[in-house]
């Protein structure tokens, strides 16, 4: 049930650091009101500026409103905001990175290397998807500026998975390319119109999922047991994974 207080659901597909003049891929915003309506017009550029001048989450949160031209949300309103890019490291590359430590035994595969690839990553890979590695994958400009906004602006762990500034916001990873096996998004999807370019559907499925999120956590799926919560968690729709199908 939508009430006054149902928060608004915004999908931020990432573009690189420096993608202002990059045709292919830009960072891209929609908003869904608390209707679930996409709300103002998507939006594509590039978020740096806005990162740059933002102080507070408050600002950032009515930055992103102004791009979409909306009306900022009321005071005490909250945003769920669901992010297209890697939000972490693996535990096995910042020990690496950081403090010169290799873990023991011996690395085989690509997809069950865990400096390549976090725990979420590989239990995704067992169920036949192929999300891409912050470290291998060459989207490491898309994934530290994802990982920068949450530090300034939504720094506090809420969770395996979720970050929270504590009062506007809160923040996931999401993954949109396995969406597109998913019944449950597509039944979603169908009350939208067609959008302009590849990176502001792609923010349209990330809003979704973050619809999703606030709405029906249920139907998502949620952080197994042991996932180190430093390592965050990407959140796909159950309907995608097949041992949660018939579990659901």
């Amino acid at each position: 049930m939508v009430t006054e207080k149902t928060p608004y659901a915004i999908g931020w597909d990432v573009g690189g650091w420096n993608c202002d003049r990059n045709p292919r891929s830009r960072d891209a915003i929609v908003i869904l009101d608390p209707d679930r309506q996409v709300a103002g017009t998507p939006w594509r550029g590039n978020l740096r500026a806005l990162i740059n001048e933002a102080q507070t989450t408050r600002d950032w949160i009515d930055g992103l409103f102004a791009l979409c031209r909306v009306k900022q949300p009321p005071a005490g309103g909250h945003v769920f905001l669901a992010i297209d890019t890697p939000l972490a490291f693996s535990q096995a590359f910042i020990e690496l990175t950081a403090r010169g430590r290799a873990v023991p035994g011996p690395l085989e595969t690509s997809q069950t290397n865990p400096y390549l690839y976090r725990q979420t990553e590989q239990l995704l890979f067992t169920h036949g998807l192929r999300p891409l590695s912050a470290v291998k994958d060459l989207i490491g400009s898309q994934a530290t500026k994802g990982m920068h906004v949450l530090a300034k602006f939504a720094p506090d762990p809420a969770g395996c998975g979720v970050w929270a500034d504590g009062a506007w916001l809160s923040a996931f990873e999401a993954y949109p390319a396995a969406c597109k096996g998913s019944a449950t998004i597509a039944r979603m999807r169908a009350s939208y119109p067609a959008l302009d370019n590849q990176d502001e559907e792609d923010a349209l499925t990330c809003a979704l999922l973050a619809a999703l999120f606030s709405d029906d956590q249920e139907q998502l799926w949620g952080p197994t047991a042991g996932t180190p919560i430093t390592e965050g968690w990407i959140w796909v729709p159950k309907d995608v994974i097949p041992s949660e199908q018939k579990s659901s």
